[in-house]
């Protein structure tokens, strides 16, 4: 028996070569007796089940109505009590806030020398089979007393010290399958993660959705000013291009008489990676026929506040140790208000200067706007250096002008106003949203101001999607749509300060 069984000691480099050989020695001979992977063993209960259905019972209703247990889960700890019996802890799946492990007490009189001897032999890592019944120890933990032992799988590789774990950040980003056998707090952000999907899935066919699938591949990136990643279609001999955004498809479904439509969309962005930004991302958007922007951010706002309190437990959040409370109505500004409330000292005469604002980013923050930047454009780029950091709670930020809004139904009372909103948490973009645009002229001519915009240097302006305009001439119903940053508001509900925490795999540079 190694001395990595013992006592879990650290696992050092280079004694890592010499305890797979070992395990590999103790393999080869497992073979000789069998398969060592059976796939026969099927397990019928789960740890967080049993802890929850029988944790409660006493030792003595344990006695008087055994219940016998089928289970399955990685041995992470052991030790021995005595000459004849021992201890050891199995971990499964289960799970959500509880830890998935239980522990299981084999002795000589329950299943056997052979079976006492086999546990010895067995290394940390194994994936176990056991049966038998509950009982209590005398410190009260429930407990397998085992009658049969299996081998399911057998772990060549050491698993990290249990005290020290994968030190290393960008390893667990890397092995993401050892970072979850070890932490219990990455697995509960990826089972909180599934259970806000979920809960926004529900929501949605609640209230009438269809949930549909649209293309990843593009032969025109559009429904985003975004950088794309291209590739080449050898059967079509095309260029085409990963989805930035799946909008103008879920649009063309409205034309086509779907009134309400969502995805749950993975999108793919060829730009800069930070710790709010990885190049594939998960959104869910959504488009609904006979609403406006107003009628889209009072539904958002429930989506997001049912996905916290299904995934999280409560509305009530705490993130980098202060409260994100998602219980109460999202307040909403327009962008110049925002700069009043958050940035104050500007006036009303210098937010409406764009000369003055043209200056005011250049000289104290380093920004240089594109020179054909209207008013309402400078006054967006000055509320990002100014007041965007520091909306923490909810807000929505609406009145976006038309020059960044190509998508975007302009107001009907405010020349150059559309009605378009962003959602922010924490500092952060969360949402974004408008009134849909459907007037297939209007629509035309956005689209020739982002084509020339790009030639002027823009690399993010939109391309003309001609097939798009003409599924807007067939008629589209107004409608409203929204699109819903999972990944960021992953972040927000499970408290972690980097995109790369919520993804499972997240994107590395490659490995030496």
């Amino acid at each position: 028996m190694t001395t990595e069984n013992q006592d879990q000691s650290p696992v050092v480099a280079h004694d890592e070569n010499k305890i797979m050989a070992e395990r590999r020695a103790k393999l080869a001979a497992l073979r000789q007796q069998g398969n060592p992977f059976p796939n026969d063993f099927v397990p019928q209960d789960k740890a967080a089940d049993l802890v929850e259905t029988h944790g409660g019972k006493s030792r003595e209703e344990l006695e008087a109505e055994p219940v016998a247990v089928t289970l399955a889960g990685r041995m992470m700890l052991r030790r021995e009590a005595g000459k004849k019996a021992a201890f050891a802890t199995l971990q499964d799946s289960s799970g959500l806030m509880a830890s998935g492990r239980i522990q299981i007490y084999i002795t000589v009189d329950s299943a056997g020398e052979e079976a006492m001897e086999a546990l010895r032999s067995y290394d940390l890592g194994d994936i176990l089979g056991v049966e038998g019944t509950l009982f209590k120890t005398k410190v009260e933990e429930l407990t397998i007393k085992v009658t049969k032992l299996r081998l399911i799988s057998k772990a060549l590789r050491p698993l990290p010290d249990k005290f020290h774990g994968l030190a290393d950040q960008e390893t667990k980003y890397r092995q993401r399958y050892v970072d979850l056998i070890m932490n219990e707090e990455t697995r509960r952000t990826f089972k909180a993660r599934t259970a806000a999907m979920s809960s926004m899935r529900r929501f949605m066919e609640k209230h009438g959705f269809m949930e549909v699938e649209t293309p990843m591949l593009h032969p025109i990136p559009g429904g985003a000013a975004a950088k794309p990643f291209i590739t080449h279609h050898n059967a079509l001999d095309m260029e085409m291009y990963l989805r930035i955004a799946p909008e103008l498809y879920l649009k063309r479904l409205v034309v086509g008489g779907f009134d309400r439509v969502f995805e749950i969309n993975r999108n793919f962005r060829n730009e800069g990676v930070s710790v709010r930004h990885n190049p594939e991302f998960t959104m869910m958007e959504f488009y609904a026929a006979y609403t406006d922007y107003k009628w889209i951010m009072d539904f958002t706002e429930q989506v997001i506040r049912q996905a916290a309190i299904d995934s999280n437990g409560s509305a009530v959040l705490t993130y980098g140790g202060r409260e994100l409370d998602l219980s109460k109505p999202f307040q909403r500004l327009t962008i110049v208000e925002a700069i009043d409330k958050y940035a104050p000292g500007y006036t009303s005469v210098q937010l409406n200067d764009a000369e003055f604002i043209k200056q005011e980013l250049k000289t104290k923050f380093g920004v240089k706007p594109f020179a054909n930047a209207g008013l309402g454009a400078l006054q967006l780029a000055l509320f990002e250096e100014t007041a965007e950091a520091l909306l923490w709670e909810p807000t929505f930020i609406i009145d976006y002008p038309v020059e960044v809004s190509p998508l975007a139904r302009a107001s009907d009372s405010r020349e150059g106003i559309t009605e378009r909103f962003e959602l922010f948490m924490v500092g952060r973009e969360i949402a974004n949203g408008f009134s849909e645009l459907n007037d297939p002229e209007d629509q035309a001519a956005r689209f020739l101001s982002q084509v020339a915009a790009k030639e002027a240097g823009d690399d993010e302006a939109m391309y003309f999607d001609a097939d798009y305009i003409r599924a807007l001439e067939y008629g589209m119903p107004p409608a409203g749509g929204c699109g819903i940053g999972i990944d960021r508001l992953m972040m927000l509900i499970t408290d972690s300060p980097n995109i790369r925490d919520v993804l499972l795999f997240p994107h590395l540079r490659k490995e030496d």
